[in-house]
């Protein structure tokens, strides 16, 4: 009965998350991708930072690619400043902007045109409610290896264990950190972990209640129930194989303002890594 109760409460949840887009593949799959058949399958994870009145930007942009065959994971996290062709609007601009142009269809049609791969599925993260989500799970652990302050919060060196409001604060540092966004990508990128280390932990069952409410109240996707059970199923082992994979580019100014400049051979390069664990070529 309690294992009913906890389904009955989790699919409601998903059912809540569940946001559907319009989304053409035709151009870059022969054939729509089969969770069944367990074939490779990528998604964009946005994080955006939505305020009142404020469309907002997608401050956040991790690229994931799961391979169950190879067992394996590729991650790429793509800085926001990243210049690009926002596609539908027809200009070049930073690449968070998609979002605030066109909401997730328009952030994942560029995404495939800068790297020229499908994206299967999203994830949508509103950063403002991301220390519920945090709470919810009573923190995260993470291993921090540059000593800062960030708006009153001082971070040392070494294992922390980070309440929301701290793993909100953790995640935004980047103008201190010699290594800029690339620093505050892998902040981000820890407590996301974090964050899914404890979410598949059974000892958080009990908690169940409060992570669906703040889950429910700030995460959107295309993933059905019916999908992430078959997730969880045949492709479990993957995640225990995570590869990080870095843009290397040049900053510079461009009319005054700082854009990401990634040269042709770069992308060619990551899109490579991507068609290989998709399994494209």
């Amino acid at each position: 009965m309690y294992a009913y109760s906890i389904y009955h409460s989790v699919n409601k949840a998903v059912e809540s998350m569940h946001a559907p887009i319009a989304h053409d593949q035709a151009n870059k799959r022969t054939h729509p991708v089969s969770l069944d058949n367990k074939d490779p399958f990528s998604v964009l994870l946005l994080g955006v930072d939505e305020r009142q009145n404020d469309t907002g930007r997608s401050d956040t942009m991790i690229l994931a690619a799961v391979n169950p065959k190879k067992q394996s994971v590729q991650l790429l996290s793509i800085p926001r400043d990243t210049r690009t062709e926002i596609v539908g609007k027809g200009t070049e601009d930073k690449i968070n902007h998609a979002y605030a142009f066109g909401g997730v269809p328009m952030s994942i049609a560029t995404v495939e045109k800068f790297l020229d791969i499908p994206i299967d599925y999203y994830i949508k993260v509103n950063m403002e409610g991301f220390k519920d989500i945090v709470d919810a799970v009573d923190g995260v652990t993470v291993q921090n290896d540059l000593d800062f302050t960030y708006e009153g919060e001082h971070f040392p060196k070494g294992t922390l264990h980070l309440n929301g409001e701290q793993a909100l604060k953790y995640s935004r540092m980047r103008y201190d950190d010699p290594r800029g966004d690339f620093g505050r990508q892998l902040r981000q990128r820890q407590i996301l972990e974090g964050i899914l280390a404890k979410g598949i932990d059974f000892s958080s069952l009990w908690k169940y209640g409060d992570i669906l409410n703040a889950l429910q109240k700030n995460v959107k996707t295309n993933l059905t129930m019916d999908d992430m059970m078959k997730i969880q199923k045949n492709y479990k082992a993957a995640r225990n194989h995570i590869q990080q994979n870095e843009i290397k580019g040049e900053g510079t100014k461009i009319n005054g303002v700082y854009y990401y400049i990634v040269s042709d051979s770069e992308k060619q390069r990551l899109s490579q890594i991507f068609k290989d664990q998709l399994n494209l070529n």
